[in-house]
């Protein structure tokens, strides 16, 4: 061989590598085996010589990991040789005097010369891996969506705004507050604006102000970041840019990488766009998993492969609204930390460059074929379950007071704004954005401005309540749909009756009743709560390996990002609830940063007809006739009697009729009440007086100003001129007092513990009664509120097992996951208090199960009955799971498990509250169970304790049991008990007093694979007592805790874990432990009971839900069904009260069962949740 002139020969040898570095080449006659010799020559010559292979980048590309390792085994290939162009050559030398090559690959970066490689290409003519005159348009994000579409390949809708003064007609743009006008096409926000060119990685997205507005910058990674949030809401107003829909994927990207038309490799990530902050390895690498792509994403990957003609090239696909999308094509990339496809890479590329270039020698080096399906799913014996479902309704964090004022308008302003907005249509109109709430001010100031003017009596006594509406949209300098909110009603003939706000004078002709809505914000402390209850819920999911070991419940966030968790999130569309459900994401997926951008992304306002949404101001008629009944009761002026308590408490719930003896006097209490509010208000006014006080700031930002309007409002409010009281006040006199007495406890007002306690046992009759007093009416009143989520629920339930229709994890990577094929189902519904009081109600009252018959249920009742409170964060958990031993036809196959948390703990009721019975406790037929052989714990050892699980489930009124003082967020059962309570109470906590010999004692990482097994029905998740574990490690018996068991040192490593950062937050309250009500529940049983409770709530539900159900089945078959159809909401018109159902059947008591790692798949469309999802 020849060696050419300027060229240096840098032979890297390594086994039977054969590394070019500079310019070995062959003469040019016998450079290609296709250039006129004939065949015996041809022959002869190749089996003296090698294919040569050129790689044309950059340095730092063409000597980078992947590079290396692909090229290294493209060398085993017995006739490839491998020359790499030296830098300096590319830049400086003419193309006539770089290195020859049979075949080249070649790519842009930045710096690179693409015009001399397109010149080199002409010159030599080599095979090309990757087109070169391709790259160029590769370079343009315009170009890029054109091939695009001229393919058919989907993409999110977009339209270009190019800033070229010769086309003007291109550069047209109108920006509104929560939208931008482009060339005619209109986006809202959320929406995405890229810069055109592929080079600029500052692409920015921009969200609605009803989720806190601002932007999301993403940029080209730097250190840990890839991207950050800013306040700023405006598009940028130089350069051209494409702006385009954003498509929410819950999270995640998927990057996809072709070696060819026929072989795609893709990845899951982290969205950059969801906090920003890069998930690294041990060894500082983005971590991404290795995922299954459709059949009709692999026709995408062939179609962008062959429409760009590069052979290797790398795209994103988002997946969103059930179809995959490309979003950016960026040509020649390789795949990072993969040896699978180092591999596979080589030998596709190895037997390309043979094929076309000596096919007399090409010897297919084959691959072997993907398997999808390979059933990697190991035997479960005894009673391993595989959790397949996780189903939660919770209710929103810590908020401030809730405020209302209500007021007639009549004037022709206020009409037109009505009509504006398209009032008429449904007689209701609700003003959140920005503009709408800025033209509501706009109205107020000029009526303002007019009665200053003429003093015109008539308007005057509507003075104070234009003044409180002005004062109102004036706070916070800024318009945020989140905090405020204008609604107006038609009235034809005036207002009916004056509320006891209003002046008793009336008017004939139509006006429009004005209610305006302010506070009811989450605070700070609900963040905190939604973030570390999401963070504790990780532990509902098994497993957690490798890197994860030592972290209990961070299986669930690999069980996330590999793409075999379905999760679903949706919220109501009241800001409180929106944020609440974007901390608990953050918490539960271990995100960072600010809640808006995981809102847009994670987060569905399911506002569909009443799925988590109700019209609070439109009562049914059975409501109105509660409420009457209400108000009749508690304005007697007499101790309540026997048959007070008959009316008021049918259904004998304790904590009720304890509220009710505290109360004695309804109307004297009431009295009380009032004069201490009194008191209270005379004692904000004398603080504003002092001038040492006057400024203080209060929790949130509040000033004592405020404060004393809103205690000033429930005053006036709560005693009528009459001299009656409204009780429909209560709630937000609870709702005020136990807010000030936890946050605002500082100021020290005298008498507010005297006030919280009364008001909270009025409230604590009031509210749950409102629901309805007897069992029909609980039932009733329910099924209006959550008709539609409880139909969904059911749907949840049945879809887990039908629908196997999602992306799987890649069975090559599957290394000890079980079951990869298959995927966790999570939907998480947060909701309002009255959504969670009436799903609750169903399940108390619809006859799920019959308490004379089932033990385990009537001591769930009680455990309910004796429960006052629904407090902010209350949940109700259903978990289901699969045996796969069972037959599929089994009722025993599916196993539904109920869980139940009252929320956040309330003020001083520690000593007061109710015991419940555990998360998951063991069934009482554990000991007639095999031992399971791969369980982690083998229970033989434990005999004495195993006795004890057979004994029955009772628990006397005063248990002899000792609950501990809560360890961070595990309840344990105190050691004396064990003695005390054998044989007269049911245990509780099964002891965790040994470990398993498998299970290795070494700090941490021991702590997940105890968790689950067969000791893990001996804790209680919850969100942690965070001043419990703030000071866990500070005290002086934190090194005991480690020598603990695992179940009970959890907690130690919780307060661990990098995420938290709970420290600090001593006005933050922990909140109660998930309580199991049943543990052996099967599938059959329950969707019998929601079918039953969906059919029996009348005649007009059903109709409603014949069409409702229709509609689904109609879909079922198509995951990806893209029909934007909504479940219809629960009608007002009056309907018989529903009938109790004969319980059905209780099934044998299945034990409950630890459960084993099981696979989700991908997100589901969201176009429609309710029929997709």
């Amino acid at each position: 061989m020849s060696q050419p002139e300027g060229g240096a020969e840098l032979l890297v040898q390594g086994g039977s590598a054969r590394f070019l570095m500079g310019s070995e080449d062959v003469e040019d006659g016998a450079m290609r085996s296709d250039m006129g010799l004939d065949e015996d020559e041809d022959d002869e010559l190749l089996s003296e010589r090698q294919i040569v292979v050129g790689i044309c980048a950059m340095m730092k590309k063409s000597t980078s990991k992947p590079m290396t390792q692909i090229m290294e085994r493209l060398c085993k290939f017995e006739y490839i040789t491998v020359a790499i162009f030296p830098e300096e050559v590319i830049l400086n030398q003419p193309v006539e005097k770089w290195p020859l090559c049979d075949c080249l690959i070649s790519f842009h970066s930045k710096g690179f010369p693409l015009d001399k490689a397109v010149s080199y290409a002409k010159l030599r003519n080599p095979l090309l891996i990757n087109d070169l005159n391709m790259q160029y348009f590769i370079q343009d994000r315009r170009e890029v969506y054109r091939i695009l579409l001229e393919e058919g390949i989907d993409l999110p809708r977009y339209v270009v705004l190019n800033r070229d003064p010769d086309r003007p007609e291109e550069c047209n743009l109108l920006e509104g507050e929560d939208q931008v006008e482009v060339n005619g096409e209109v986006f809202p926000k959320p929406f995405v604006e890229k810069p055109v060119s592929a080079e600029d990685h500052n692409v920015y997205i921009y969200y609605p102000t009803s989720a806190g507005g601002g932007s999301q910058r993403l940029f080209r990674k730097i250190g840990s970041r890839s991207s950050v949030y800013s306040p700023e809401t405006a598009v940028r107003k130089t350069g051209s840019y494409i702006y385009e829909e954003f498509m929410p994927t819950d999270g995640t990207d998927v990057k996809v990488y072709t070696v060819g038309p026929d072989y795609a490799h893709a990845e899951a990530r982290k969205s950059p766009a969801l906090d920003g902050k890069v998930e690294r390895d041990s060894e500082g690498k983005e971590i991404r998993y290795p995922v299954m792509l459709t059949a009709m994403e692999k026709l995408v990957a062939r179609k962008v492969c062959l429409a760009f003609k590069q052979t290797v090239c790398g795209f994103d696909l988002l997946r969103a609204n059930g179809h995959s999308f490309v979003c950016d094509v960026n040509g020649f990339s390789f795949v990072k930390n993969s040896m699978k496809y180092y591999d596979d890479c080589a030998k596709v590329l190895g037997n390309m460059i043979m094929r076309e270039l000596a096919p007399q020698f090409h010897i297919p080096w084959s691959i072997p074929m993907e398997a999808e399906d390979i059933p990697i799913v190991p035997t479960t014996s005894g009673t391993m379950m595989e959790l397949r479902c996780v189903i939660a309704v919770i209710r929103h964090g810590d908020r401030t007071p809730k405020q209302k004022m209500k007021m007639e308008v009549r004037n022709a302003l206020f009409f037109d704004l009505f009509e504006k907005y398209g009032g008429y249509k449904s007689g209701k109109l609700k003003l959140k954005k920005p503009k709408q709430l800025q033209e509501v001010l706009d109205i107020a100031r000029q009526l303002l401005v007019e009665l200053g003017q003429h003093n015109d009596c008539e308007i005057e006594e509507k003075k104070s309540k234009l003044e409180q509406l002005k004062t109102v949209l004036e706070m916070y300098g800024h318009f945020s749909g989140i905090n405020r909110k204008v609604q107006l009603t038609y009235l034809p003939n005036g207002q009916l009756k004056a509320s006891s706000e209003e002046e008793d004078s009336q008017r004939e002709g139509p006006s429009l009743l004005l209610v305006l809505k302010w506070g009811g914000e989450l605070t700070p402390a609900g963040r905190v709560q939604a973030e570390e209850l999401g963070r504790a819920f990780r532990c509902m999911y098994p497993g957690g390996q490798g890197d994860y070991a030592g972290f209990p419940g961070c299986g669930l966030l690999r069980l996330h990002s590999t793409y075999r968790h379905d999760l679903k999130i949706y919220a109501s569309d009241e800001g409180r609830v929106q944020m609440t459900a974007a901390a608990f994401a953050k918490g539960l997926l271990a995100l960072e940063g600010e809640l808006t951008p995981i809102l847009v992304q994670m987060v569905k306002s399911a506002n569909m007809n009443g799925l988590l949404d109700s019209d609070s101001d439109s009562l049914t008629d059975c409501q109105q006739r509660v409420k009457a009944h209400l108000h009749e009761i508690m304005q007697r002026e007499r101790d309540f009697t026997k048959g007070d308590y008959e009316k008021l408490a049918p259904t004998g719930s304790p904590s009720l009729i304890n509220s009710m003896k505290i109360i004695g006097n309804p109307v004297k209490t009431c009295d009380l009440v009032y004069a201490l509010i009194q008191s209270l208000t005379r004692q904000i006014r004398r603080k504003l007086e002092d001038p040492k006080s006057a400024n203080l700031q209060l929790y949130h930002s509040e000033t004592l100003e405020l404060m004393l309007q809103r205690w000033s409002k429930l005053e006036r409010d709560f005693r009528t001129k009459s001299g009656r009281y409204d009780i429909s006040k209560i709630p937000d006199i609870y709702d005020c007092i136990k807010y000030d007495t936890q946050h605002n406890a500082s100021l020290a007002l005298e008498d507010t513990l005297e006030l919280f306690h009364l008001s909270k046992a009025l409230a604590d009759i009031i509210i749950p009664q409102e629901y309805g007093i007897s069992r029909p009416e609980k039932l009733d009143i329910a099924s209006a509120y959550c008709l539609p989520l409880t139909k969904k629920i059911q749907l949840d339930l049945q879809r887990t097992h039908e629908d196997e229709a999602v992306n799987k994890l890649h069975p090559l990577y599957s290394r000890g996951v079980m079951s990869p094929g298959r995927h966790v189902r999570t939907r998480l519904y947060f909701t309002s208090e009255s959504h969670v009081h009436s799903l609750l109600n169903v399940f108390r009252y619809g006859g799920l199960l019959s308490e004379e018959k089932d033990e385990q249920w009537r001591q769930a009742m009680d455990y309910l009955g004796a429960v006052s409170e629904l407090n902010y964060m209350t949940q109700i958990v259903i978990m289901l799971y699969e045996d796969n031993n069972k037959d599929p036809s089994s009722e025993e196959r599916f196993h539904v498990e109920l869980h139940f948390s009252p929320g956040v703990k309330g003020g001083d009721d520690d000593d007061n509250a109710p015991l419940g019975f555990g998360f998951r406790p063991a069934s009482s037929e554990n000991h007639e169970k095999q031992t399971n052989p791969g369980s982690l714990e083998d229970l033989s050892q434990d005999a004495p304790e195993r006795a004890m699980l057979s004994d029955p489930i009772c628990i006397l009124k005063k248990s002899q049991l000792i609950r501990s003082r809560k360890t961070g967020s595990m309840e344990v059962l105190s050691e004396s008990s064990s003695s005390s309570s054998r044989g007269s109470a049911y245990r509780l906590f099964p002891s965790c007093s040994r470990q398993s010999p498998e299970v290795k004692a070494s700090g941490l990482g021991s702590l997940v694979s105890g968790l689950f097994s067969a000791a893990g029905r001996a804790v209680s998740c919850s969100a942690p007592n965070l001043s419990d574990l703030g000071h866990a490690l500070r005290s002086p018996r934190a090194h005991e805790l480690f020598s603990m068991p695992a179940v009970k040192r959890f907690s130690v490593s919780y307060a661990r874990h990098p995420t938290n950062g709970f420290e600090g937050c001593s006005m933050v309250p922990s909140i109660y432990p998930l309580e199991t009500l049943h543990n052996s529940l099967s599938l059959k049983q329950v969707d019998e009971f929601l079918t039953a409770v969906c059919e029996d709530v009348g005649d007009t539900h059903s109709k409603t839900l014949k069409a409702l159900s229709a509609l689904f089945e109609s879909q079922s078959m198509d995951v990806y069904s893209q029909s934007a159809t909504t479940s219809p909401a629960p009608p007002d018109a009056p309907h018989s009260p529903l009938p109790h159902p004969e319980p059905p059947l209780c099934c044998q008591d299945i034990s409950s069962p630890s459960s084993t790692m099981s696979s989700p798949g991908p997100p589901s469309p969201l176009l429609d949740p309710c029929v997709s999802e």
